[in-house]
């Protein structure tokens, strides 16, 4: 905890400091609970999507052997995707993309010049591809989340394990400290006002004691 000022002001930071915390801490929970609960639905469509992905992979895998023969076609740019199609979608603060479709090169050979495998190559390859953007897509949001939720979580801990304890000591030692203050003020006025009481009382006996009694010059005369 860094070195505080024991004075009035200072008291008057801390408890607004304190008040500003409290009044975040809420927020901040409830954001790290909504990106949470985000969190864990994008694993859930990533467990899908990878499931997704190795069934496309395993009904594309028996045309790897005879894609040697391309026919004068290129399967594999033809299912390549040109545009990865997302928006963008704003979950607790965060812009995150979601994924929309993907757009493939126009297919231009002749239907009956290429081999019959070369059209449910070219089918199942993109089915593979674009599992394969989706859950890429659903990478990037689990990152971005994740990335977030890992922020919130350490504002709150600083919020709740340093800055509200630090702000609560700090206001502690100050009101200990104003408090002897006052108390040793007090105690001051009191010996100051007790010598003062003393000293009028000494002062005004010893003129009472030096006035000469009535009819004592007249008589010596």
């Amino acid at each position: 905890m860094a070195k505080i000022k024991l004075t009035r002001p200072e008291l008057k930071k801390h408890r607004d400091a304190l008040q500003r915390y409290s009044r975040y801490l809420p927020m901040l929970k409830l954001k790290q609970q909504q990106l949470q609960m985000m969190v864990r639905n994008v694993v859930a469509e990533m467990r899908e999507a990878q499931k997704l992905v190795r069934t496309a992979r395993d009904t594309f895998e028996p045309y790897r052997a005879i894609l040697a023969d391309r026919a004068g076609v290129d399967v594999r740019t033809l299912s390549t995707p040109e545009t990865v199609r997302t928006r963008e979608e704003n979950v607790a603060g965060v812009v995150i993309p979601i994924y929309e479709g993907v757009d493939f090169p126009a297919v231009r050979y002749s239907l009956f010049a290429t081999p019959a495998w070369v059209d449910g190559a070219v089918k199942d390859l993109r089915e593979l591809r674009r599992r394969e953007a989706h859950l890429e897509v659903l990478r990037q949001e689990h990152r971005l989340l994740h990335r977030e939720l890992t922020k919130i979580i350490q504002r709150v801990n600083l919020f709740e394990k340093v800055k509200i304890p630090d702000c609560r000591e700090a206001i502690r030692r100050i009101r200990i400290h104003l408090g002897d203050e006052m108390t040793a003020g007090v105690g001051r006025a009191k010996i100051a006002k007790g010598k003062l009481t003393r000293d009028e009382r000494t002062v005004y006996g010893g003129a009472e004691f030096m006035i000469s009694p009535p009819g004592k010059e007249d008589a010596s005369e």
